[in-house]
């Protein structure tokens, strides 16, 4: 199991992110911000910090999620990713812990299933929080 990632001045709404969104416009930015919304409507407890200039999404000050556009994609990436049930298929990356989701627009999408990979990061992160309470 590795340590929980904690950062440092997580609000409930980041003015920062906003501008983040404001400057990434069209249509990565749209889809960034559709599933860093679902990512938000986690719960009362969701807080949020532009990390490493991308938004992030924590359950207090424990970072579960982030979304990044590139050039041509967006990543939805999961910082305990290697610990969530992925029965589509959906994540990608070998690292020790974080995986991500890699949408292209005009790929099809399983959003059902990305949007369960988000409720179980969001969970995972709660569970490991009350283990260590």
């Amino acid at each position: 199991m590795y340590p929980l990632f904690r950062l440092n001045d997580t609000v409930e709404r980041d003015p920062a992110i906003e501008a983040w969104f404001a400057d990434h416009s069209g249509e990565l930015g749209e889809l960034a911000r559709r599933w860093f919304e679902v990512m938000r409507g986690g719960g009362h407890d969701v807080r949020e910090v532009l990390h490493d200039g991308h938004p992030t999404a924590c359950i207090g000050d424990v970072a579960f999620g982030y979304v990044n556009a590139f050039k041509a994609h967006v990543n939805v990436g999961f910082f305990r990713g290697a610990e969530l049930d992925d029965p589509a298929g959906l994540l990608e990356g070998g690292g020790k812990s974080m995986r991500h989701v890699k949408l292209v627009p005009g790929r099809v999408l399983n959003a059902a299933a990305l949007d369960a990979l988000i409720r179980d990061a969001v969970t995972n992160v709660r569970q490991h929080l009350r283990a260590t309470a």
